[in-house]
């Protein structure tokens, strides 16, 4: 006899573990089933986010996964267009401890935990939902797939997938380097590749489009940067816009599973948890038709900022005469947070503009262009 329980949650990532915790929070019964046996590993991505991320953890917490606090990026593009705040801009996280230190979180708020089980099969029924592993099975009323870019929930309930993927792969070198600003290279096909000081170490890394060979890029990028060693492959996809309906009867998706990632970067923890925090707020387990109001409650909150994502990532595929004078005009001292690309029109980064006389200088280039 199966004991019923009210939401297992597929996946104990950041994502999974911000579900499990919040739900618990509000006395649910939660069972988080995690295929790795041990949380964070293998790494999968990097560990690159917005200062938003001190909103998901304690300040002890914080400071113990720090590794680099970064003030701008440089771009590459046959040149060199530094971009920069006098305040941080952004945190370079340990990402396998921020994933145990979120499992804690659900822990401590009562979600249970099982390692080491990969989910075999997800089958909806009228009054529950039935997940087979390799090693029991388990019923609950509602389950939550948190489980990545290739989520085995999502193939299972038949719900649709992202509109595409691309192919990350990053890999580390024993440089130590705590200087505070990225590197971003554009001349890579529909994307960019990078490198991240993480003080003790560096980070490398880049993501391709599928029929691209990643590691072939990889090797290109540390080239570039006179990289002998490299160490630590690891490689993941990186899904790019949410399909039309992340939920079903009984079933809803979270995070990569439900492509809420940034476009532009790829990067998906800081939505994932956001989105987790809106499944908790509208999803009753004892409700299904509550699953709507997620659907449409997260799309409300993201929507405009994944598809003004949508539309930098674009300009990632345009001619490098085109690229060129955009990163003109918007390189210097920036307005932007790097999870809202609507702040790239904000009124904070027009200011920011005219204070250096960008805006001036574009239109006079243009001009001059318009001339010859």
């Amino acid at each position: 006899m199966y004991i019923l329980r009210d939401l297992i949650v597929v996946g104990a990532g950041p994502v999974g573990s911000q579900l499990a915790k919040r739900f618990s929070d509000k006395g649910v019964d939660v069972l988080v089933i995690e295929r790795s046996k041990s949380i964070g590993e293998p790494l999968a991505c990097s560990g690159h986010v917005s200062p938003d991320i001190r909103d998901f953890l304690s300040d002890g917490e914080f400071e113990e996964i720090l590794q680099n606090g970064i003030n701008g990026a440089d771009f590459h593009l046959n040149g060199e267009y530094r971009f920069f705040r006098d305040e941080k801009v952004s945190y370079v996280i340990d990402r396998i401890e921020l994933d145990r230190k979120k499992a804690r979180q659900a822990e401590d708020s009562g979600a249970e935990i099982a390692l080491g089980e990969n989910v075999e099969s997800v089958e909806e029924e009228e009054e529950r939902v039935i997940v087979d592993t390799d090693n029991a099975s388990y019923e609950a009323r509602m389950v939550a797939g948190c489980d990545g870019a290739s989520s085995k929930v999502r193939d299972e309930t038949g719900l649709p997938e992202p509109d595409h993927f691309y192919q990350g792969v990053l890999c580390f070198t024993d440089e130590e380097d705590s200087s505070d600003f990225v590197d971003v290279t554009l001349d890579v096909p529909s994307f960019f590749g990078w490198r991240i000081p993480r003080g003790d170490s560096v980070e490398y890394g880049v993501a391709v489009p599928k029929g691209e060979n990643p590691m072939e890029w990889l090797d290109n990028i540390t080239d570039r940067f006179n990289v002998d060693d490299k160490k630590d492959v690891c490689a993941g996809a990186i899904p790019v816009g949410p399909p039309d309906s992340v939920t079903s009867d009984r079933v809803f998706l979270v995070g990569d599973a439900a492509a809420q990632t940034k476009p532009f970067t790829g990067g998906g923890i800081l939505y994932g948890m956001r989105c987790s925090d809106i499944a908790s707020e509208c999803i009753d387990v004892d409700d299904p038709s509550s699953l709507q109001m997620y659907e449409e409650e997260w799309r409300s909150e993201l929507s405009d900022e994944i598809m003004l994502g949508r539309l930098i990532e674009k300009f990632y595929s345009l001619p490098s005469i085109v690229q060129k004078p955009a990163l003109k005009l918007f390189q210097g001292r920036i307005g932007v947070h790097m999870d809202r690309p609507s702040t790239l029109f904000s009124l904070g980064q027009v200011k920011a503009m005219l204070l250096q006389g960008r805006l001036k200088s574009y239109f006079e280039d243009l001009n001059t262009a318009g001339s010859n």
